[in-house]
């Protein structure tokens, strides 16, 4: 058998285990740990097989068979293989990369204890930076697999054919049940801050450029103490390496228009107002530092979002505006306005997901109190790195539990003859890989006959 098809619960098992990593849950249990595996420098713990297959467990689809410890510990030890290979192949990601991700993670973990850090060491049994370099480790292995996965798989796409062949291939008594899933969209706003806090953030950063220019601080030093980007500051606002068209477009327009070196003047971004250094180019990459600075939305301009909102409301269910249309016109959500404003899954790109697969327990819990075709007044929702924001919820549609089907689960099906292909393209791969990297696995796993092509 193939030895990556090993690791799947079901022919669509990949659904399952796509969020193992990223999910920071509360112990269930101490394990007594030891390490069961080393890939080169790279090891598994036992608890960290423990935990991940709870993680798995958790997240398995009715009707699906559930993974087991053997393939969970498979995959982990994938990972590790794949992270030592990186390191041969110099395939890196930068510490930028894995800041903002582990940032956005932490906040959301945060969220959940309303940002008390005493509820956070009682939960997990440990501080909030302890927690944090956990996450950090975790988002940095993730990102690490997801390139080289991407370097080896570049290229790779299906045809409609090789969905219908790949679908038609499933036993009819063991095809899938997806669990209901729901469209939902939404269009959101970002109040906008009075132009008087504008101007004095505009000149307090202007002020910040004098006192660098003159000699009085330096830029990491104001950096340190001022900005607000939590991913940075620390660094002295060093954002480290990115490549081209990976930052906001205005920052990288402005980065790019400077000398190394030279400092900009103010420059907003959707994110807030920014003063920039290049720091150095190479190549199609740039490192920059800078220093944010967000205006904060007073009560009055929140209040302006939500008529706002409403106003827009009244328009698409008298029907002058399409939802679809106005989220693309209107709404200050990249991540979901170019899709209509609705969420897609990111392992599908299908607009039809289970809530669960919503990051946000508050937005679960607000669909799951509306009916089909409702849309919401306005909302008011906190963003992490934004503050206050403003949105309309649209349950355009939902979807009783079913067994799969080309009609239905199209995008699923596309998502998942994808990723068998890719990971034929890794079974090969993995085949000379193993050969390059030195494999120790505990005596307690032979059992699993892991990384063993039968």
């Amino acid at each position: 058998m193939n030895l990556l098809h090993r690791l799947l619960p079901s022919l669509l098992g990949f659904l399952i285990l796509a969020n193992v990593y990223g999910q920071e849950t509360p112990p269930t249990g101490q394990v007594v740990d030891k390490i069961v595996a080393k890939v080169d420098n790279n090891i598994v713990l036992e608890s960290e097989v423990q935990k991940t297959y709870i993680e798995a467990i958790a997240q398995s689809q009715q009707g699906m068979e559930a993974p087991n410890r053997c393939s969970v510990f498979e995959s982990l030890l994938i990972n590790k293989l794949m992270v030592a290979k990186a390191e041969i192949d110099s395939v890196v990601v930068t510490d930028a990369e894995v800041l903002v991700q582990t940032n956005n993670r932490f906040s959301m973990v945060m969220q959940q204890f309303g940002g008390d850090e005493n509820m956070l060491a009682e939960i997990y049994g440990k501080t909030a930076d302890q927690l944090k370099a956990e996450i950090e480790d975790v988002i940095r292995e993730q990102l690490i697999v997801q390139k080289m996965r991407s370097k080896i798989t570049e290229g790779i796409t299906v045809s409609p054919a090789e969905v219908r062949a790949f679908f038609n291939a499933i036993p009819k008594d063991s095809l899938p049940l997806f669990t209901s899933e729901a469209t939902v969209g939404q269009i959101v706003r970002k109040p906008t801050p009075s132009l008087d806090l504008r101007d004095k953030i505009i000149s307090q950063l202007l002020g910040f450029k004098q006192d660098i220019l003159s000699g009085k601080s330096t830029f990491a030093e104001l950096a340190t103490k001022y900005s607000e980007d939590p991913g940075s500051a620390a660094q002295g606002g060093d954002l480290g390496f990115f490549r081209r068209g990976e930052l906001a477009p205005e920052y990288e327009a402005t980065s790019l228009g400077l000398r190394p070196g030279e400092i900009s003047d103010p420059v907003e971004t959707q994110f807030g107002f920014h003063m920039i250094q290049l720091l150095e180019i190479k190549g199609n990459t740039y490192n920059t530092r800078h220093i944010l600075r967000i205006p904060k939305a007073t009560e009055e301009d929140i209040l302006k979002a939500e008529r706002y909102l409403d106003s827009l409301k009244k328009e698409i269910i008298s029907g002058k505006i399409d939802f679809a249309k106005a989220a693309k016109e209107y709404s200050d959500d990249r991540a979901t306005s170019d899709a209509g404003g609705f969420f897609t899954d990111p392992a599908t790109n299908s607009n039809r997901l289970s809530l669960r697969t919503l990051e946000d327990p508050v937005l679960y819990f607000t669909i799951d109190t509306m009916k089909v075709g409702d849309i919401t007044p306005p909302l008011r929702f906190e963003d992490p790195r934004e503050g206050t924001k403003v949105r309309i919820l649209f349950y355009k549609a939902r979807y009783p539990a079913h067994k799969a089907n080309l009609e239905d689960d199209y995008e699923k099906l596309k998502a998942a003859t994808l990723r068998r292909k890719e990971d034929e393209i890794l079974s090969k791969w993995f085949v000379t890989a193993k050969e390059d990297v030195f494999i120790d696995i505990d005596p307690s796993y032979d059992r699993c006959n892991a990384l063993q092509d039968k």
